[in-house]
């Protein structure tokens, strides 16, 4: 996809990965739509980048379902969709707060699959279309004290295999992103929690197993493998095995299934 031009939008954009991204992007002549709840922050992302802000609690199902109308009526349609926003949790599943559970289920799963739901439509429509779902090394191996994170990463992986095979035959493409720990905020909160999770992270440290990737660097490959149309992005390579492993079974699925064609629009 030749990406000057085209009108990228960004949840969680005002920090981390999603504000790199957003940056990425907008340096690659994208016009880009950034959403975030913190206001100051995305204000300032969208005036250093040129771009459009527009503040969204992804908590609330009403602001979700009419969000994508209206950044489309003010800005345009959308050509790109990058779901980043996300919560992360790492305490132990038996003494985790109820609203924490429900929290971080709908922002990290719920919320990627409603956007995209109503930004496909309107792609499949024009003909042109590309989907970001930020994924995690998470979803692919369990780690203890990130239950409910690592459940939702497996969810996005998973929708992805089955919508990917659904578009097929469209011209709408999809880019997975599974990174490791990287260096953000978000990840900072995790080391600096004293706990049993703490000690799992230090044991994978040690091991060389999940080395803090740049965020910058994370963007970078992100918004290539985007004007590539390349489906993944996966860091640190050297697990490269653990998620070709992983998606074996999506590999076995589409082979046996040669041949059919889907329609994406067609209901029954």
């Amino acid at each position: 996809m030749e990406l000057s031009g085209k009108h990228v939008v960004v949840t969680g954009g005002s920090r981390g990965i999603g504000e790199n991204m957003a940056r990425e992007f907008a340096r690659r002549g994208a016009k880009v739509t950034v959403v975030a709840r913190n206001v100051d922050a995305l204000n300032r992302v969208a005036a250093e980048i040129a771009g459009n802000a527009v503040v969204a609690d992804l908590t609330d199902d009403s602001v979700v379902d009419t969000l994508i109308e209206n950044i489309e009526r003010m800005h345009g349609p959308i050509d790109v969709l990058v779901n980043n926003a996300g919560l992360e949790t790492s305490t132990p599943f038996a003494v985790e707060d109820d609203r924490e559970i429900r929290t971080v289920s709908r922002v990290n799963l719920e919320v990627p699959l409603m956007l995209t739901r109503h930004v496909l439509p309107g792609m499949l429509a024009r003909g042109s279309g590309h989907l970001v779902f930020v994924s995690s090394l998470a979803g692919t191996a369990g780690f203890p004290g990130m239950s409910v994170y690592g459940a939702t990463k497996a969810g996005i992986l998973n929708f992805v295999n089955g919508l990917s095979r659904e578009l097929k035959a469209t011209k709408v493409n999809i880019t997975v992103l599974s990174p490791g720990p990287v260096n953000t905020d978000m990840w900072d909160a995790i080391e600096e929690r004293r706990s049993s999770v703490q000690d799992v992270v230090n044991r994978f440290q040690k091991l060389h197993l999940i080395p803090t990737a740049d965020p910058v660097k994370i963007a970078r490959r992100t918004v290539n493998a985007v004007a590539r149309n390349k489906p993944f992005v996966r860091d640190p390579k050297r697990l490269s095995i653990n998620f070709w492993l992983n998606h074996l079974p999506t590999r076995i699925a589409n082979m046996a299934a040669i041949g059919i064609r889907f329609d994406p629009l067609k209901k029954g």
